[in-house]
């Protein structure tokens, strides 16, 4: 089943999707997330579901806004991508043919981006200000249903509900440049990330799992109608399941929660290609371009960049004559 949000005639709702894209309202819900925070988990979705498609159909998917299909209260975004790690440390991170750090395979790492800055299947995406040097990131993410803590990878199959396109626009000047400090990317990363078109659940993409346990989908990358990139999901070094019992390990993971996959292989963002190639070939993307993302089995996000604010001025740091009490 598939669900999204979107605003029409100035109202935002909570629907279901039909395969011709007919919006089939739930009643009284303005938002997937009211339907996903309940915590009820997959089973208590399918049937809020299933009783929506006896209800009147509103209007069609063309006609309205898509949102994000959910807020999200946490975004984790994993890298779980050998191929990607390897071509962005040599454009990002400027480390030569170092290869994959050994210590990558130790488990899945993630950081925390912004969930306040997602956006929308079709939204237009600012550059960031200060960034000259603006990139795409092809994921999927899962997200939780149910809460749970140091789940095993069995039991954190219960708790993702659904997947979803998930697009982590970087600034890679930015990103390049603060990642010096040891601390991971900040406004590098923190001015958009697409989620959409819809939430597809977890039991429609079971016909998709391979005998490993991985979603075998195809991903396709383009920019400005020309592809860029082209891989698979199941490329993961680790499931969806792990991840989740990584995220879960000592904590809570609850019902929201986005878990991105990391970005793809083979062209999943420009960086990969820039650190393969040895030029920014494709350039970085400007005001006009538009990045179409499809994830088979889930859908299509297609968003155009334009043109961002200038960034208010801050000094430096104070390089200080240390006193001391």
């Amino acid at each position: 089943m598939r669900f999204a949000t979107y605003e029409h005639r100035h109202q935002r709702r909570a629907a279901v999707v039909e395969e011709d894209g007919t919006l089939h309202p739930v009643p009284g819900t303005r938002s997937l997330t009211e339907l996903i925070s309940c915590g009820d988990g997959l089973d208590a979705l399918l049937r809020a579901g299933a009783s929506t498609l006896d209800v009147p159909p509103g209007p069609h998917v063309s006609e309205v806004r898509l949102l994000p299909p959910l807020q999200p209260p946490t975004v984790r975004d994993f890298v779980t991508f050998e191929e990607h790690v390897e071509g962005v440390r040599r454009s990002v991170d400027g480390a030569g043919v170092g290869g994959v750090p050994e210590a990558w395979y130790d488990a899945p790492t993630f950081y925390f981006t912004n969930p306040y800055a997602v956006i929308g299947a079709h939204d237009d995406v600012p550059v960031p200000p200060g960034s000259e040097v603006l990139d795409f990131e092809l994921e999927v993410a899962a997200v939780i249903g149910r809460e749970g803590r140091d789940l095993t990878p069995d039991q954190a199959r219960d708790h993702i509900i659904g997947y979803t396109v998930f697009n982590d626009w970087s600034a890679r000047d930015l990103q390049s440049r603060e990642m010096q400090v040891r601390l991971g990317p900040c406004k590098g990363k923190d001015t958009a990330a697409t989620l959409g078109p819809y939430l597809v659940t977890a039991d429609e993409l079971e016909p998709y799992r391979d005998t490993d346990g991985f979603l075998r989908l195809a991903l396709t990358a383009s920019v400005n109608g020309e592809v860029v990139g082209k891989d698979l999901l199941s490329n993961m070094s680790w499931t969806f399941e792990e991840m989740a019992a990584y995220a879960s390990r000592g904590t809570v993971v609850r019902p929201g929660d986005v878990l991105g996959s990391g970005t793809c292989g083979n062209g999943g963002c420009l960086a990969e290609l820039w650190g393969v190639r040895g030029e920014q070939s494709p350039p970085p993307l400007k005001p006009g371009d538009t990045v179409t993302l499809t994830v088979e089995g889930i859908g299509t996000v297609s968003n155009t960049v334009v043109a961002g604010r200038d960034p208010e001025p801050l000094p430096t740091a104070r390089r200080r004559t240390r006193e001391r009490p």
